[in-house]
């Protein structure tokens, strides 16, 4: 174990009566399909703005750029033009204000109420996008996208983090990264088949996103919100009654009463914006704040985001552009269950400093590969055995994404928390996330233009820089409760000067030591 982590493997923190549940596992999956609108659209973009049809209806100057590179524009910069990638990153700006707004709404009404607010405006802004006329219903269709992924990116990973039980709250919470991934490898396949047709194949693309909305919406409204939040707003019966529920057992007593001293210590906190701030929550906030930079910085939207676009400026036909971004899902949701299997046993650091060495790898690789191909200006052909091998190499950078920073960049800002900044600490979690994936995807396809294949470089070393982070400042968090959190920062090297010998929870056993 590296300098300043924990080992937090046999004894996993204050253990609670009760077992995993029927009804937990089944309330965990319909809540984890929030991450199906996330995945959808992450998949559908790319694919959508492959699509001639498409691109001769609202992007004809990059349709025109687009034949014209086969008499010797630059592969590079084929795709380049600022309108379509707006249509693309317009979503997450309208994700990075409406996930403010909905840490309101989750404190005050609870988490359910948020999952079923995101999955409506969500279903609202597919209807416009798939009935669109122009660019301007495109845009607001994604506005409203982007607002329903707000809500549902704020409020998913806290429910899961609150319901499931500590021992399995990892594989839990990854239930919505599973979801994510299930969502970009379903658009991956719609944009296969719709294709094909001849014509409104990419209103039919963008009009499905509605079937994972539905899904969301419908199934939160059978919800019952978290025992956390139902204590927080005064509905403590009823919080009794769902934690017996989902822990099989009515002996709760323990864990109710530390949900309780933990919701009378949040309620004393009258500005929790302002109280995130100080420098005893000073660990929480740096890693809350540096996770969602460091995800969006591994590169990994470049791939699901483009993955038709990229494959086609690496002289992929139509189809097999298509179909190696179903390929490259495929892998994305394997590697996902990897993380659900593995990530309870060996804890949160393993994977992801076996991830990030993965993807530095990986990367490099491909930046060498793009460069002896097309070189600096950007002609050439990829042979099938060169194509096959990018492939290959961008799969591999894939799975590493997907069982570490994928999942885990969701996991660890949601449950590091303790109640009083639950829900200012999610707002900064999803709202720094949407705005770098809304700076990343601005700015890709211009980047691939003027920084070519040293564009994976460039991804490569942030990977580096956040891989050391991991090493030397973020402690296992593996099977410790949320009401314990403190102890991590108590025990470690670097954040133990921020938290004081009284601070909640430290008058609880040791669950972790210095190594």
């Amino acid at each position: 174990m590296g300098v300043g982590g924990v080992v937090a493997g046999d004894t996993s923190g204050k253990m609670y009566d009760g077992h995993v549940t029927g009804f937990v596992i089944i309330t965990c999956i319909v809540a984890a399909s929030g991450g199906l609108i996330f995945g959808y659209d992450i998949g559908i973009s790319g694919g959508v703005t492959s699509m001639d049809e498409f691109l001769m209806k609202f992007f004809p100057s990059v349709y025109a750029k687009e034949k014209n590179a086969s008499r010797g524009e630059s592969q590079y910069c084929k795709f380049e033009n600022h309108m379509l990638t707006l249509f693309t990153s317009s979503l997450y700006l309208a994700a990075l204000f409406a996930s403010f707004i909905a840490s309101a709404t989750t404190k005050k009404f609870g988490r359910k109420v948020s999952m079923v607010t995101g999955g409506s405006v969500f279903l609202v802004g597919a209807v416009i996008n798939g009935a669109a006329a122009n660019v301007a219903m495109l845009i607001i269709g994604r506005l409203l996208l982007g607002i329903g992924i707000g809500y549902g990116n704020q409020s998913v990973p806290v429910y899961l983090s609150e319901m499931a039980p500590a021992k399995l709250r990892g594989a839990m919470n990854i239930g919505f990264q599973m979801a994510t991934t299930i969502g970009i490898l379903a658009a991956n396949l719609v944009n296969y088949g719709t294709a094909t047709m001849k014509v409104n194949g990419w209103r039919v693309s963008l009009g499905l996103a509605a079937v994972p909305a539905l899904i969301m919406t419908i199934g939160s409204v059978f919800l019952p919100d978290t025992p956390s939040s139902m204590i927080d707003r005064g509905e403590r019966e009823t919080a009794r009654e769902v934690l017996q529920k989902i822990r099989g057992t009515t002996n709760v007593d323990a864990e109710f009463d530390d949900m309780i001293e933990a919701s009378e210590v949040s309620k004393q906190v009258k500005n929790p914006w302002r109280t995130i701030m100080q420098p005893r929550y000073r660990p929480e906030l740096v890693i809350t704040a540096l996770i969602p930079i460091f995800q969006q910085l591994t590169g990994i939207n470049v791939i699901m985001f483009y993955a038709p676009v990229l494959f086609k400026t690496l002289g992929f036909g139509d189809d097999a552009a298509l179909m190696s971004a179903v390929v490259s899902g495929l892998v994305n949701v394997f590697a996902t269950i990897v993380s659900i299997v593995v990530v309870d046993r060996f804890g949160r650091r393993l994977l992801f400093l076996e991830g990030g060495i993965q993807m530095i790898i990986c990367q490099l690789a491909v930046g060498i590969l793009i460069g002896s191909v097309f070189g600096v200006k950007g002609e050439g052909s990829f042979s099938k055995s060169t194509g096959d091998l990018a492939l290959v190499l961008i799969c591999f950078y894939v799975a590493a994404f997907a069982w570490s920073w994928g999942p885990l960049g969701w996991l660890v800002p949601s449950e590091i928390h303790p109640l009083e900044i639950r829900s200012p600490g999610q707002s900064i979690n999803v709202s720094l996330n949407m705005l770098l994936t809304f700076v990343i995807g601005q700015l890709f396809l211009s980047m691939l233009c003027h920084m070519k294949f040293g564009l994976f470089f460039f991804f490569a070393g942030w990977v580096v820089v956040m891989t050391t982070f991991v090493y030397f400042f973020l402690p296992e968090t593996k099977g410790v409760p949320i009401e314990e959190v403190n102890k991590l920062w108590k025990s470690h090297w670097f954040w133990r000067k921020y938290v004081s010998d009284d601070a909640e929870g430290l008058d609880l056993p040791s669950t972790s030591r210095n190594v």
